[in-house]
């Protein structure tokens, strides 16, 4: 089969089109032929850093978390799954699983579901990373009807889908931006939009909580920012976060008895620990899809297999407005 594999890591010009042999579907496993694939920010980390990152793949490798495709071949032990299905997953691209920058995968069957009907391959494809890892930062805060969440970074590829959900839930959502394109989708999406360069912490607490702070943050900027996501929480408020790998004085989060929910959505990958639990969120993410709550925005640039270097240095220029898709 084509695959685009890197031999070494670096920038995106290490990407090379090669044949390599059609996997073998395992037990457990289905072997599902890619029509799709969108590209992380994690996938273009391990590109670039390399064994700096305990998770990448050993070169040569094939890339590429995110997937929608079709059934070919269902492995021993496997039910749910059909030849022909329609499927959608984050099941592949690093340690020793091969990812979706190729004609074929043979993935964990508990790591994928059926595809939201009402999608396309390519909408499917930019969703279950992100998805996941909204769905489950929102659902570990407790979030119910009636709260007030705020999401950070709210026309970004988690955060767009994390507002989208919070909605779903039943919440009042606001989310920051940093400019006129990022708050008018934020805007389109159903939410508030807030501009984090113009407008302090203080302020928009003040302006949208009459000063009690939000229900719910959930951080997707994460860093540095955690701190104004604790200043924006309400008293006992609950905070989700995708990046925590920072040094942070958690005295505020004391003083307000905030509660910090780390997600790192990548440990039943990594770890064999919990898949059926991403089975399970993609189930319910179809879910919400069919039912209109739930579509993912794609960037205007569309590229194929073959340049997936340039998917990458589309991704990693920062003009992408939505999540950047591969064609396979």
């Amino acid at each position: 089969m084509k695959a685009m594999i890197i031999r070494e890591f670096g920038g995106p010009e290490v990407f090379e089109l090669s044949d390599i042999p059609t996997p073998e579907v395992k037990p457990g496993q289905v072997l599902v032929r890619i029509a799709a694939t969108s590209v992380n920010t994690v996938d273009t980390m391990i590109r670039q850093m390399g064994k700096e990152l305990p998770i990448s793949p050993n070169p040569p490798a094939v890339l590429g978390m995110d997937f929608a495709g079709t059934v070919e071949a269902v492995g021993e032990g496997v039910s749910g799954f059909s030849v022909g299905d329609e499927v959608y997953g984050c099941a592949g691209g690093l340690g020793e699983l091969q990812g979706a920058l190729a004609e074929y995968m043979a993935a964990d069957a508990r790591l994928i579901a059926l595809k939201p009907k009402n999608l396309s391959m390519r909408e499917a494809a930019a969703l279950p990373l992100v998805a996941i890892t909204a769905y489950e930062g929102l659902t570990r805060t407790g979030i119910s009807k009636g709260h007030r969440v705020l999401v950070h970074g709210g026309s970004g590829g988690v955060g767009h889908v994390a507002l989208q959900l919070a909605r779903h839930f039943g919440a009042d959502v606001y989310a920051t931006g940093g400019g006129d394109k990022q708050l008018a989708l934020i805007e389109e999406l159903g939410a508030k939009g807030i501009n984090y360069k113009t407008e302090s912490v203080a302020d928009y607490v003040t302006e949208y909580t009459g000063g009690a702070g939000f229900d719910v943050v959930f951080d997707s900027v994460g860093g540095a920012n955690i701190a104004n996501s604790f200043e924006a929480a309400t008293l006992n408020g609950q905070i989700a976060t995708t990046v925590a790998l920072v040094e942070l004085d958690l005295s505020v989060a004391h003083f307000k008895g905030l509660s910090l929910h780390v997600v790192f959505m990548l440990i039943p990958m990594i770890h064999d620990h919990g898949r059926k639990a991403h089975g399970h969120i993609l189930r319910e993410i179809a879910k919400i899809a069919e039912a209109g709550n739930l579509r993912p925005v794609l960037d205007e640039q569309s590229f194929t297999l073959t340049e997936a270097g340039l998917a990458h240095a589309r991704l990693g220029s920062g003009q992408a407005m939505g999540k950047v898709v591969i064609d396979i």
